[in-house]
């Protein structure tokens, strides 16, 4: 009897203890994540915001080098006529000069990703913009198309690495206020970018040659590097990925599976394809009867792009108030009636068709990479890459494919090609209402 007795103390005794450890243990536990949430505000309010000289440096280092890798990028638009006549090819050849330097970027994209995940954001800018810029110099004297195609082939894949580390980098370095007006202002600086390229080379090459300037464009080039160099902030936010290639890739790939990503990614293909078969293919329409306009006065054209700017800024705005989706429709709208304007014969006609093409396209996509976000249950990371994957996908096809739809039927078989994405819109609002019940 003692014997029991003694027992039950003794087990009393243990619970007794078991419950006062676990008491000190969830105490503990509870103390050390007060402290790493303190932490965490600590290191949230060290980083840069709207009133910081750091977050002025930072958009200014960002901007800078958003429009050189956009401007290398899509400088061979307004000057593909002219390298057809200089290397005796197709305008649907010529489109290659796009195609080539957007399906290494695809590739790009992936690696670079990966690997600014482990080595940092800032050293895979720096290496790449340097890289962008080599080609430059070489292209001119490119003895022969195939050469040429090798060379943006190069310059494609290290174009890459801006887009690849660039929003990383804002979401690590700004205070989470000021991410949106970051992340904003740099995607406006790559409707900018593509903007001045066009504009800037394409004037030079009617004045001079198509090869003065992509010189022009070099130094240009290396004057927006030197300005991005010095006044971009060390990165002090950024901790190395411990996940293995092999996780990243599984996550990204299970969002493939996924059915109500698919209309996001169809979306992303066709919006591109759609909008880059207008700009490459507009040079050649314009430089015909009845309009017979010089390359210099093509180039300006490319001034649409500035209602692309407002477009990306009024569909952040106007999501605050509307669904997503409808404001994709409604951008799509625009773009689909902006197109089918450019078939008038009046050049004020085209070029206000021209100016919704930009605004439509920009509303549209400027939401797409929020909804895929927000239909991505998992690894947001890896669906916004696929997403970013389809969107220049649909870029490479628009430069090359829609030439097949020009040489068979003309201006108004590119205009008609954006009809497809009114299918693919009424499955993104099927989608939508899936979502939201």
């Amino acid at each position: 009897m003692r014997e029991v007795l003694n027992g039950d103390r003794a087990g009393k005794i243990f619970d007794s203890c078991e419950r006062k450890w676990y008491d000190e243990f969830n105490a503990l536990m509870e103390q050390g994540e007060k402290m790493t949430a303190v932490q965490d505000r600590q290191e949230e309010s060290t980083k840069y915001s709207l009133q910081d000289a750091g977050f002025k440096k930072i958009m200014i280092a960002m901007t800078s080098a958003s429009i050189l890798v956009f401007a290398n990028l899509y400088f061979v638009q307004p000057i593909m006529p002219l390298l057809a006549d200089s290397f005796d090819i197709t305008s649907a050849a010529a489109g290659l000069s796009l195609s080539a330097a957007v399906v290494s970027m695809i590739f790009g994209l992936l690696f670079f990703g990966f690997l600014s995940d482990r080595i940092g954001r800032v050293s895979i800018m720096n290496f790449t913009l340097v890289c962008t810029m080599i080609p430059l110099v070489l292209l001119p004297i490119a003895p022969n198309f195939e050469t040429f195609l090798v060379l943006r082939f190069l310059q494609g894949f290290c174009i890459a690495g801006l887009p690849a580390a660039a929003i990383a980098y804002l979401g690590e370095e700004l205070d989470p206020r000021s991410i949106s007006l970051g992340i904003t202002m740099y995607i406006a600086a790559n409707a900018i970018g593509g903007m001045a390229g066009r504009i800037f080379v394409g004037y030079i090459a009617d004045m001079a040659t198509w090869q003065t300037s992509v010189y022009f464009l070099f130094g240009f080039s290396i004057l927006l590097f030197v300005l991005y160099f010095i006044t971009l902030p060390k990165s002090h936010y950024f901790s190395p990925s411990k996940r293995s290639v092999q996780k990243d890739l599984s996550g990204m790939a299970s969002h493939l599976k996924n059915t109500k990503l698919f209309p996001a990614f169809a979306m992303g293909i066709l919006l591109q394809f759609s909008f880059t078969g207008v700009w490459t293919y507009l040079p050649f329409y314009l430089e015909q009867d009845p309009f017979n306009l010089s390359v210099k006065n093509i180039s300006f054209t490319y001034l649409a792009y500035s209602f692309g700017i407002v477009g990306s800024i009024l569909g952040g705005r106007l999501s605050s108030y509307y669904r997503q989706t409808t404001l994709v429709s409604v951008g799509t709208v625009i773009l689909i009636g902006g197109t089918l304007l450019t078939n008038l014969h009046s050049l004020s006609v085209i070029v206000i068709g021209l100016c919704l093409t930009c605004l439509g396209f920009f509303v549209a996509h400027s939401l797409m990479a929020a909804i895929v976000n927000e239909r991505a249950a998992h690894h947001k990371a890896g669906a916004s890459s696929i997403y970013l994957v389809s969107y220049y996908l649909g870029v490479a096809t628009g430069g090359t494919l829609a030439g097949l739809v020009w040489q068979t039927g003309g201006w108004t078989g590119i205009t008609v090609v954006s009809f497809g994405l009114l299918p693919v819109v009424m499955w993104l609002l099927a989608g939508s209402r899936k979502v939201h019940r």
